[in-house]
Order: C-alpha cells, then sequence, then structure tokens
C-alpha cells in the first residue's frame, strides 16, 4: 500500500452534498446561465405557439358547438411553450453536454445526479411560465373562453415541465450523438404540436390510444377541464395526478441516463 493511498485512506473524500442544497445550487447556476441565451428561444416558442392558435381560430370557431375543441386548442397551445424547452432543448442541451465532455465536470462534483438533472430541468422550465400565461390569456380572448382558472397553469407548467424534462434530458443522454439528441428532441416537439393541439375528439381512435402515451396531454386536458363553466375539479386532479406520476419516472429515467453517460464519458 502506498503512502498516498494511505493519506487518502486516513484524510478521506468529502461527502456528498444533499439532495436539496445540490438541487439549489445547480438551479441558480443554470438559471444565470441561461437567462441571456434562452430568452430569445423562448420568445420564439411563445410566438410559435400563438402562431398556432391564431391558424387554429380560422378551423375552430367560437360557437357552442365548438366550445370543447376551442378548450383543447388554448389548452394544448399554452403547454406547447412548456413542451418546446423542456423536450426540444433539454435534448439538445444534454446531448451537447455529453458531445463535449461537459458531463465529466458534473461528474467530479459531489452532488447526486439526480439534482443535475432536476436542476437543470426546473431552470430550464421556469422560463417557460409567462410565455405560457401569455399564450392562455390571448387564446381565452380569441375563443371568447373564460380566464377564471387560469392559476391552474401554476400547477400544469411544472408537473407538465417535469413529465417532458425528463423525457428530453433522457433523449439526449442515451443518443449516440448530438444530432441524434437534436432529432429526438425535433420529433418530440412535433409529437407535442400534432397531438397536444388537435382537439381529441376530431382525431381517428389510434391516435387518441397514442396520444394517451404523451405525458404533456394529461397537462393539456387538466387545462382544457379548467375552461367550463363548472370545471370537474376530481377529473382535474386525476389527470396532474397522473402528470406528477409521469414526471417522477421520467425524470427516475433522466437521472438513470445520466449516470450511464457520466460512467462511459
Amino acid at each position: 500500500m502506498t503512502t498516498a493511498t494511505t493519506a487518502a485512506r486516513t484524510v478521506g473524500l468529502a461527502p456528498r452534498a444533499a439532495l436539496l442544497p445540490s438541487l439549489a445550487a445547480v438551479y441558480r447556476a443554470q438559471l444565470s446561465r441561461a437567462r441571456v441565451s434562452r430568452i430569445p428561444l423562448l420568445f420564439v416558442a411563445t410566438f410559435q405557439s400563438l402562431g398556432i392558435m391564431v391558424m387554429m381560430r380560422g378551423v375552430v370557431g367560437t360557437g357552442p358547438s365548438d366550445t370543447g375543441a376551442a378548450r383543447d386548442v388554448v389548452a394544448g397551445s399554452s403547454v406547447l411553450v412548456v413542451a418546446f424547452v423542456a423536450l426540444n432543448l433539454l435534448a439538445q442541451y444534454f446531448g451537447r453536454l455529453k458531445a463535449s465532455g461537459g458531463l465529466d465536470h458534473y461528474a467530479t462534483l459531489p452532488v447526486p445526479a439526480a439534482s443535475v438533472v432536476l436542476g437543470t430541468a426546473a431552470a430550464y422550465a421556469s422560463f417557460t411560465v409567462p410565455g405560457a400565461l401569455l399564450t392562455a390569456a390571448v387564446g381565452c380572448a380569441l375563443f371568447q373562453l373564460s380566464m377564471l382558472h387560469l392559476w391552474i397553469l401554476l400547477l400544469v407548467v411544472p408537473l407538465s415541465g417535469a413529465a417532458l424534462s425528463g423525457v428530453g434530458a433522457a433523449c439526449g443522454l442515451l443518443a449516440g450523438r448530438q444530432e441524434i439528441a437534436t432529432l429526438l428532441g425535433q420529433l418530440g416537439m412535433s409529437a407535442a404540436l400534432l397531438l397536444g393541439v388537435l382537439p381529441p375528439g376530431h382525431m381517428p381512435e389510434a391516435v387518441r390510444w397514442v396520444r394517451d402515451l404523451l405525458p404533456s396531454t394529461y397537462g393539456v386536458d387538466a387545462l382544457a377541464r379548467t375552461f367550463a363553466g363548472k370545471p370537474d375539479w376530481s377529473a382535474v386532479t386525476v389527470d396532474l395526478a397522473v402528470c406528477a406520476a409521469v414526471g417522477v419516472i421520467s425524470l427516475a429515467l433522466s437521472t438513470w441516463a445520466y449516470r450511464r453517460a457520466a460512467t462511459r464519458n
């Protein structure tokens, strides 16, 4: 046994930081880093959602027969802002981090893997709240829907963001190349657009089954239900609970993918 090994065993390594303090540290660092570079992209995400909603206004009217479809369009467009960041940008970010060797930096820090994934996802999702609120407010005015329960977005955005962030991070970390991560993020964004914004009542049965597999659609359904005169709060709670459960699973998957990528880098 060498002297260096003996000394290392005597002194010991620094203990790993607890989850919550390390999560807060990663969140603050990512928030300050992304504040300048991501604001233009989030403006694009909001503008894109507003544009899609205006386009759908030419197809979906405001009459009694179109009320359900109008609710789905406004809710889907609002959550689409979250999907743009959580799926598209996070897949690209973690794919680039893996390709550039940036995971090695985090691997040397005494922080849990979950705090890196959760802190990064939370920082990116934080920027989506204003865009989602603006999109929902404009949509309510455009389709003559009630704004009374828009506060539900304060639950829909983080829960949908958590579910989609886990998927986006896993795509970026598990992809073999950075270009594949970007492609997967774009495909996920397209799925959120087609399956989240288009009214499910206008879809074939097979497509509705596929829609149920997309985590963000439960957030869309929860928000859409609140536009009714008397919302079914039990159904809203079930949708949000499903969204939360999928978020836990997807974030656990992304944490596993982070550990796997960090040990292979």
